[in-house]
């Protein structure tokens, strides 16, 4: 069963994609958003080509896990996916995915430039690792 894993932003999108048993995510690439039905189309797209059968859209929940503008954004982001596409789509916590993922990109010292490039997508594969994590766990 493959996973799509979503960082929503305003201006970009970063994906990552598990393989198909579902154990690991890997980054795919970064959607530079333009408007919601081209988003849309490229994620259906993606979602056929590699017979995606959920999605996962990080949550940024507020630091005492309260729901904020950005999540109810991300959420009706994903209502709308999930009615466009026929796709469930889950939630999970992205409370310093983006962090993590910079931290990564800092030790391995990869120059600004480029850590603008992948972040996103790295921030997905964060939140789609710790999503299929907590499935093997139970």
């Amino acid at each position: 069963m493959r996973i799509m894993g979503l960082d929503y932003g305003e201006r970009r999108i970063g994906i990552a994609i598990s393989d198909p048993l579902g154990w690991t995510a890997q980054p795919h690439s970064t959607l530079v958003r333009s408007n919601e039905q081209a988003d849309m189309n490229y994620l259906k797209d993606l979602c056929v080509k590699y017979q995606i059968e959920r999605i996962v859209i990080g949550l940024p929940l507020n630091m005492n896990g309260s729901l904020g503008p950005k999540a109810l954004e991300v959420q009706a982001f994903g209502d709308h996916l999930a009615a466009e596409l026929k796709i469930p789509v889950e939630y999970s916590d992205e409370r310093l995915s983006t962090v993590s993922a910079e931290k990564v990109l800092l030790q391995a010292d990869v120059s600004r430039r480029k850590r603008k490039k992948v972040i996103d997508k790295l921030a997905a594969v964060t939140i789609l690792q710790s999503y299929l994590d907590k499935q093997v766990q139970g």
